[in-house]
């Protein structure tokens, strides 16, 4: 059975705290995963998540402060220690690549998978699979930050009633999805589009084009809210959103699920984040992370 869901493995900004850890989050879609921003830590949270390393296909870090990083090194250590069989592929800031460098080669170990390197450098696609298509956008913070985003492709959805009206049943039904076309019947004709699933990650930035940009029609938007509305001006200084800038970048970009998560360790009652998204406008469903928590991706409609 296809799975897509994210696994929220840390949602701590800075620094982790008795309840949270440093970020991390595993994108589950069908038979692939996704690691976005392993910071400190990380290994230790996918054990408790039920998350093995054979899981692991691509790695996205956003930029390189270690609450987003410093878990790499652990985690492509132990991607070798388990000898993971399939190739894994690394996406970052390629002006960081110094750090990358160090996490990956931080301490001595025997090099068993092939990790591929693939470095972003500048706004647009990364990587096109038959399950999706990887992009970035150029982020707002203190040091380069990219974000992510993932654009099923749209397919077609057939329509029984149109289907009986030209007579097509049973082995023909999948011969027009094949061929397009059978006895003078398109396949527009008795389908539909049914457009592909949209998943964005954005951490750290200030409001921007490119937060924007990746929110737009996402069914999911996985975003920071480090600050609480009434600390608005430290957020911009640091280069972070609140939770109202954050609600408010889903409101415009149509989200259907908005997920918050990178929260400062001088709010102590997550609920507040919740309500003052809702202030904000989102009428989406909403969900403030917490560690180990599993957010299915909405169901197409």
């Amino acid at each position: 059975m296809s799975v897509r869901e994210l696994v929220v493995l840390g949602t701590a900004s800075q620094v982790p705290t008795r309840h949270r850890n440093h970020n991390g989050y595993l994108l589950r879609w069908d038979g692939e995963g996704i690691l976005f921003d392993p910071g400190e830590g990380t290994q230790r949270q996918m054990l408790r998540a039920g998350v093995a390393a054979h899981d692991l296909n691509r790695i996205c870090v956003t930029h390189f402060h270690g609450d987003h990083s410093l878990g790499l090194a652990g985690v492509i250590q132990r991607i070798n220690l388990d000898q993971v069989p399939h190739e894994i592929t690394a996406h970052y800031p390629k002006s960081g690549q110094r750090f990358f460098d160090r996490l990956r080669y931080a301490t001595a170990y025997r090099e068993t998978v092939q990790l591929t390197q693939a470095p972003v450098t500048a706004d647009g696609e990364l990587a096109t699979t038959p399950a999706y298509t990887l992009e970035a956008r150029k982020l707002s913070h203190s040091v380069e930050s990219y974000g992510y985003r993932l654009v099923e492709p749209d397919g077609r959805r057939m329509l029984p009633e149109r289907l009986a009206a030209h007579g097509i049943k049973g082995p023909d039904v999948g011969r027009i999805q094949r061929e397009g076309a059978l006895g003078g019947v398109t396949l527009e004709d008795v389908s539909e589009v049914r457009r592909g699933q949209r998943f964005a990650f954005v951490m750290d930035t200030r409001l921007c084009d490119g937060a924007y940009a990746l929110a737009e029609g996402c069914d999911m938007l996985v975003i920071e809210s480090t600050f609480l509305d009434e600390d608005e001006e430290l957020a911009v200084e640091h280069g972070h959103l609140t939770a109202g800038q954050a609600a408010r970048v889903a409101k415009e970009g149509g989200v259907r699920h908005l997920v918050l998560t990178h929260f400062s360790q001088r709010y102590t009652e997550p609920d507040e984040f919740e309500r003052q998204a809702r202030a904000a406008g989102f009428e989406g469903e909403l969900t403030v992370a917490h560690d180990l928590l599993r957010v299915p991706v909405p169901k197409r409609r």
